[in-house]
């Protein structure tokens, strides 16, 4: 496949640009420092807040600009510094936990904050009503009372039915809340994801673009699940796992290997190697 090379290159980072293990490996990482030495910028896309974003950083040793919690913010991970941020409203966030718990019975809520840093520790920056069950280890959580889950604006509210399906979730769900919030997951363990409306990583990663002065047909992205079709689709050349949800591979313009065998380096590599 001939492509010309790419001039912003984005990754998502679970189930893409790290292994089982959570690490960069050495043949990933010395094509991100290759195109980089190239002058090309390299960004990551990702569901993760900022504050889950240092080990990424020291894997790759570099530090990017990220869209973080699925587009709704732009992180300088270099200075530790958000550079802006999209969130719902107390008013929304009431109205959706309502609605979730009809829906959902036996649903557990949460909410990601985000403060000016990664680690800003002004307010808890995540808070789950006592009814929520992790899909995945998080040392980070503040358990509250139900309303204080809703009493702050969030970049993502997160719902959680452990033993339903995300995927049947959103079915559910979507067409309830119309257009008042985005809908995604990253995960097919029981949990969505909801945004501002229009919040995608392509809105983030189109912000990204626009700073840089790069044209979307330019960039090549790489994803794996529901939550990076926006940005596979808005990319100039989209870029599957082989171990990618099956939405993910229908809206890509091509399938690599999987996170495990490199795959995102082995499409970087035609390039930069």
């Amino acid at each position: 496949m001939h492509l010309p090379k790419p001039k912003m290159v984005a990754s998502d980072v679970d189930g893409t640009l790290i292994d089982h293990d959570e690490r960069v490996t050495a043949r990933t990482k010395a094509a991100v420092d290759a195109l980089i030495a190239d002058g090309v910028p390299f960004v990551l896309a990702t569901g993760r807040p900022p504050r889950w974003i240092d080990p990424v950083v020291d894997g790759l040793g570099y530090a990017p600009l990220c869209v973080c919690g699925n587009g709704a913010v732009i992180y300088d991970s270099a200075n530790d510094s958000v550079l802006a941020s999209r969130t719902l409203d107390v008013e929304t966030l009431s109205w959706i936990a309502d609605l979730a718990e009809s829906a959902l019975p036996g649903c557990g809520l949460a909410a990601e904050r985000v403060g000016a840093s990664a680690h800003d520790a002004v307010t808890p920056q995540f808070v789950s009503s006592p009814q929520y069950e992790h899909a995945w280890l998080n040392p980070d959580d503040t358990m509250v009372a139900r309303h204080e889950v809703i009493d702050s604006p969030a970049i993502k509210m997160l719902i959680r039915l452990r033993d339903m399906r995300s995927g049947d979730m959103r079915t559910k769900l979507a067409p309830l809340i119309g257009d008042r919030a985005d809908i995604t997951y990253s995960t097919d363990h029981g949990l969505i994801e909801l945004s501002a409306p229009g919040v995608t990583k392509a809105s983030g990663l189109a912000i990204v673009a626009q700073r840089l002065g790069v044209e979307h047909s330019a960039i090549i992205a790489f994803g794996d699940m529901p939550n990076d079709v926006p940005m596979l689709t808005m990319a100039g050349h989209g870029v599957a796992m082989a171990n990618a949800h099956p939405e993910a591979i229908a809206a890509a313009n091509e399938v690599t290997g999987t996170n495990v065998n490199d795959g995102v380096a082995q499409v970087l590599e035609r390039w930069w190697s």
